[in-house]
């Protein structure tokens, strides 16, 4: 498996767990799912997110699913696992664990015990120590999810921690309104001021991708998060890498329909899957309780809104 470093870009898609609608791990719907990922172009995957229903997960269904995920990448792409818990030692142990099956990294969000920027710096400082006791070259994706994890980190707070942890080799924007702040830390890193020759990759996460392009062209190297269409993400990021900024945009509006659809608060998770089970992705639907259900009027405005991005797809050709 590919190490994770700096120049990753692309798109990193923020995978689901494919349930039964017992609520039991559905192994062979996880293998379809990181088939269709790889088929649509995905740079790498992203596995035990909050979209992927990690605190529903026992410690040993974790291990179980990262290496099914993990045996049928079989080192094609890179792979991340969220590994953020309460306290060090959950999160050395599943490190430990996830490094040594073949992850690529592993990707950490800030607890919301944290509040001061002294509080957030000293966590991630002690971050630092754990992840290299595990082994001195463990990547690691620091997770700005104010929303999630109701912390707050500026921009001069995520560079306090990229400059203390060299291993922090990406992160994961999910900041909003937040792109002056993306484009303050892309121009800290390509100055220099990280150290000598440092550079951090930036992925964005805002739900589906909502603001892509406009993150793309603040200086993201590309996106890590969720979406039932990842072809969206990947078609956008090659459009705009290649120039075609219009293109990108274009494509961007054929999809923000239903990438809109899908982020409701709530419900987002459980439209997500039923579209993957809708395209034959994963055999169910089903989100682990608890969890939501779609109502009739749900599914009535998802199947319009499928049949008119496929129309406008269409019409772009």
């Amino acid at each position: 498996m590919k190490p994770l470093d700096a120049t990753a870009r692309g798109v990193y898609l923020i995978t689901v767990t494919p349930f039964t609608e017992s609520g039991a791990l559905d192994l062979a719907s996880t293998d379809r799912m990181v088939d269709f990922c790889l088929d649509k172009g995905v740079t790498g995957l992203t596995v035990l997110g909050i979209m992927g229903e990690a605190p529903k997960l026992t410690a040993e269904e974790s291990r179980i699913f990262v290496k099914q995920v993990l045996a049928r990448v079989a080192g094609r792409v890179p792979v991340v696992v969220g590994v953020s818990s309460a306290g060090f030692a959950p999160m050395r142990e599943l490190t430990e664990s996830v490094m040594a099956l073949g992850a690529s990294g592993v990707m950490v969000a800030p607890p919301a015990t944290v509040r001061t920027d002294d509080q957030i710096t000293a966590y991630f400082e002690m971050l630092h120590e754990t992840l290299a006791s595990v082994g001195p070259q463990v990547p690691w994706v620091l997770q700005d999810h104010p929303v999630a994890t109701g912390v707050q980190m500026t921009a001069p707070v995520i560079l306090r921690i990229l400059k203390s942890s060299p291993t922090c080799v990406m992160l994961k924007h999910e900041d909003c309104p937040g792109l002056a702040k993306l484009s303050a830390i892309r121009a800290a890193s390509d100055k220099g001021d990280l150290g000598a020759g440092r550079r951090v990759s930036i992925l964005c996460g805002n739900g589906g991708g909502l603001f892509l392009p406009e993150e793309l062209s603040r200086g993201a190297d590309g996106a890590m998060t969720g979406f039932a269409y990842p072809e969206m993400m990947v078609d956008v990021c090659r459009a705009h890498a290649a120039g075609d900024v219009e293109r990108a945009h274009d494509l961007f509006d054929a999809y923000l329909p239903l990438a809109r659809y899908e982020q409701q608060a709530g419900i987002g998770l459980a439209v997500r899957k039923h579209l993957l089970a809708e395209r034959g992705v994963i055999a169910s639907g089903a989100v682990r309780k608890p969890g939501p259900r779609l109502s009739p009027a749900d599914l009535a405005d998802i199947r319009r809104l499928v049949a008119r991005q496929a129309r406008r797809l269409a019409e772009l050709g």
